[in-house]
């Protein structure tokens, strides 16, 4: 269905949408209520459909799994009940749980579906950004807040 060279143009569709996105951003930082984001909402339908993409050649073997991915489904057997923000140790590192809201209910007040990941933790207890961002881009839609069915 997907190939190399779909993930090469949709890398290729990332690159000014980004530049747009962020600068959408921070224009209305600090705004309150319903704030129209264009280019950031097509920024991350972009994102969705790259990590649709890698998904798939992941799934068909023709991409190996990420270091993050195959860490994250141990830690997901390991430490299944593990609370928000719980740390633990595993291979001599320390992941932080972390859950953040998915589906909203139609008032928008009660969450219907939890996103769970894993965060690395540096020495300092800080996160590690670089496994965030590969985080953030390998489940992009972890990071839509959505009040309608997913």
């Amino acid at each position: 269905m997907y190939s190399f060279n779909d993930l090469d143009d949709i890398n290729e569709q990332l690159i000014p949408l980004k530049i747009m996105a962020d600068k959408e951003l921070a224009s209305v930082r600090g705004l309150n209520g319903l704030v129209f984001t264009p280019h950031f909402d097509e920024y991350m339908k972009v994102c969705i459909k790259k990590a649709e993409i890698l998904r798939f050649l992941k799934n068909t073997n023709l991409m190996p799994l990420s270091p993050v991915e195959v860490i994250s489904a141990d830690l997901e057997q390991l430490y299944k009940r593990t609370q928000n923000n719980a740390v633990v140790e595993y291979k001599g590192n320390s992941y932080q749980r972390r859950f953040t809201p998915l589906k909203l209910s139609k008032s928008g007040k009660n969450v219907q579906k939890w996103a769970k990941f894993w965060l690395l933790q540096q020495d300092n207890g800080d996160i590690n950004s670089d496994w965030e961002q590969q985080i953030k881009e390998i489940w992009p839609q972890y990071f839509l807040i959505r009040s309608i069915l997913i």
